[in-house]
């Protein structure tokens, strides 16, 4: 789940002298870990099971200029903007991606009133703040601005863009210009059943493509992805090889994700003091375990130069370099969803999530709807297979796509009721439903017209 602020110290008294540190001795260094034990880890860190019961978002956002949003920022602006954000007292944890987008992650809530009371807040303060420096959030799946630099520098990102750098321009487009909601939402039940993890793992991979499509908004007037609703798909679609695809749905959830995890590519191996991150090129997780595994009957004394055998510290740190549209970290994190316009447009996808997940009779029905559609497209795997291209090309255009968010979102707000959602919450779902799901429509229908100058459509 997102994490929230930490907990502030313990006072301390002001009459009590201070008390003398203890004696540190210098911590361990980390024991490498073998192939075996890598598995364990995975399998067991990556679906913890229970009773669904929190949820969690993340919310992404462009910082433009309030009067002329198409004119990039000087750094020294957006880095004042983030820097007034800081300075503020959040419930959620403030972060600042590589382009300069500006990310709220909020902690976990036992409720969805909690999740976007606290959230709401949040950004209530934040858009104040930056207000005062006539700067806005905008909510848009990719920045429309054109020459977007990186703001962020640090070893995890320059190794992340020379890596990504060998498959061509959509590793820097991903880091600079991209933005997104993710909702994080429970694994579920150890055993079967609509609320169980293995139907929700699976699940969350049906609905992927009818999320894609409704809440489209990265429109492209030109480039690769020209004509698309949801260019930030392709950008995922194009990273490299493997890093952003969901693992084979026709295995069990954890052991598919064990292997998906280990067999993908090492984007880099953390280094020590201020050397650059670098991996072998093609280097698997796996391979760097076995390549550091001393043979039983031959010395285990490194030759010079030879690679440092792997710890569970660079195992979870592997992991955060997978970019699945569905992404197990104890809890499930959903990745497919554009950042929504307007000021409550957010809301709309964590509702509708929430709903379809964790109320049983909304969980069938968006199962049911999205496994009839997606039988008829084979098992490629997502963000490449066709139906997640067409829901990225046309969003809700596609008939079938509209067919199955129509009766998928009507569940979900059916649901919320029952979920105890607000009446703004059932309300601001209910207004994105006529607007845009019942129409064939979704946000970017709107947003492509307004870049280009012309005006929304009617």
């Amino acid at each position: 789940m997102p994490q929230g602020s930490s907990a502030p110290s313990a006072p301390t008294s002001a009459s009590a002298p201070p008390s003398p540190a203890p004696p540190t001795s210098p911590s361990p260094a980390p024991s490498p870990i073998t192939e075996g034990a890598a598995e364990d880890l995975v399998h067991g860190i990556c679906f913890k099971t229970g009773p669904p019961r929190v949820l969690g978002a993340e919310l992404e956002w462009l910082v433009m200029d309030a009067e002329r949003p198409g004119e990039p920022l000087p750094p020294d602006r957006l880095t004042a903007a983030h820097d007034a954000a800081r300075t503020l007292p959040l419930h959620s944890r403030l972060s600042i991606e590589p382009g300069g987008q500006l990310e709220l992650s909020s902690a976990p809530a036992d409720s969805l009133s909690a999740c976007v009371d606290t959230l709401q807040a949040d950004l209530t303060a934040v858009r104040g703040a930056l207000r005062s420096q006539g700067l806005v959030l905008r909510g848009i799946g990719r920045d429309p601005r054109s020459h977007v630099h990186r703001l962020v520098h640090s070893p995890r990102y320059d190794a992340m863009e020379a890596y990504l750098d060998r498959f061509g321009p959509a590793g820097r487009a991903m880091m600079r210009t991209s933005a997104s909601v993710q909702v994080c939402v429970d694994a579920g039940y150890e055993e079967p059943g609509p609320l169980g993890y293995g139907r929700r793992w699976r699940l969350g991979h049906l609905l992927g493509a009818v999320f894609v499509a409704a809440f489209a908004n990265s429109p492209a007037i030109g480039g690769p992805y020209a004509g698309w609703v949801c260019a930030r798909q392709g950008i995922w679609r194009d990273l490299d090889a493997r890093r952003a695809l969901a693992p084979p749905l026709d295995t069990k959830p954890r052991s598919g994700w064990v292997r998906h995890a280990l067999d993908t590519e090492l984007m880099c191996m953390r280094a020590n003091g201020n050397g650059p991150w670098t991996a072998p090129r093609g280097m698997t997780f796996r391979d760097w375990l076995r390549a550091t595994t001393p043979a039983p009957a031959l010395p285990s004394t490194p030759s010079p130069g030879a690679l440092r055998p792997p710890t569970a510290e660079d195992l979870a740190y592997h992991l955060t370099t997978l970019f699945p549209p569905v992404r197990p970290r104890g809890h499930l994190e959903l990745r497919m969803i554009d950042a929504q316009p307007g000021d409550d447009g957010w809301l709309v996808p964590v509702a509708v999530v929430h709903a379809l997940f964790d109320d049983p009779e909304a969980a069938e029905t968006g199962y049911r709807v999205a496994k009839a559609l997606a039988d008829r497209y084979g098992q490629v795997r997502a963000p490449r297979n066709p139906l997640w291209q067409s829901a990225a090309r046309y969003g809700l255009a596609d008939p079938a796509l509209r067919a199955a968010a129509a009766s998928c979102f009507r569940a979900a707000a059916e649901a919320l009721p029952r979920l105890g959602a607000s009446t703004h919450v059932q309300d601001t779902v209910g207004a994105f439903i006529e607007r845009f799901v019942l129409r064939g429509r979704c946000p970017a229908d709107e947003n492509a017209y307004q870049l280009t100058g012309t005006g929304a459509r009617p």
